[in-house]
């Protein structure tokens, strides 16, 4: 059995408890920053929950780079996984990963190319917006001058910069708060590239086809 197909069943396989793992994650970390008040022993087992999910990215990661023969080739080639494994937040934006494997073991038909661009890049930017917005609260809420005071304002501040508008009225003023808002800006630009693009494309084929229909000869008299 050469690497591909090993790789490619260990991914089938995996991406499923990842994908839960990944909500979990989430929703740990999430239960962390905005239950402060939760008792000592519940804090606890949530950094533990998120500790042990996220063992379970660095084990996924070492595994599928052992199984891919590429050596350090392999960081470069899979920069996202890379980055997912050193911020594990980002992690549950590879969720739509989970739809692809758990259709293809099914066997049942998939989305229209199109379809799968716009719905992945609609989830991907919900799941990062929410990750986005609770890692800014938690950076800036109680920082002095901070115009995000509640988790409402980053919420907000995450949609605007998300969208490339960005009103202005609340923006993040930590480092890292400012180092956030940079990673939320540049994947706001490529999921709204990603969505333009694919609905342009779709469009572009429609109106080909009309045309192309429109160019066919009809037989007299019809």
């Amino acid at each position: 059995m050469d690497d591909d197909s090993r790789t490619a069943r260990w991914e089938s396989g995996a991406a499923l408890p990842l994908g839960i793992a990944s909500l979990v994650y989430l929703a740990s970390y999430a239960a962390h920053v905005l239950l402060p008040g939760l008792p000592g022993p519940v804090r606890v087992t949530l950094r533990s929950v998120q500790l042990l999910a996220w063992a379970l990215f660095v084990v996924d990661y070492a595994v599928r780079w052992r199984l891919s023969g590429a050596g350090l080739r392999f960081v470069p080639r899979h920069w996202l996984d890379t980055v997912v494994v050193l911020l594990p937040l980002m992690r549950p934006v590879r969720i739509v990963r989970t739809y692809e494997a758990v259709q293809r073991r099914g066997g049942r038909p998939r989305l229209a190319l199109h379809a799968r661009v716009i719905v992945y890049a609609g989830l991907s930017a919900a799941l990062l917006g929410f990750a986005g917005a609770l890692s800014v609260y938690q950076q800036e809420h109680a920082a002095p001058h901070a115009t995000i005071r509640t988790f409402g304002d980053s919420v907000w501040w995450t949609c605007s910069t998300l969208a490339t508008v960005g009103y202005g009225d609340v923006a993040p003023v930590t480092p890292w708060g400012r180092t956030i808002a940079v990673g939320l800006m540049a994947c706001g630009l490529a999921l709204l590239g990603a969505v333009t693009g694919s609905f342009s494309s779709l469009l572009l084929q429609r109106f080909r086809r009309e045309g192309d229909d429109e160019d066919v000869p009809r037989p007299p008299g019809r």
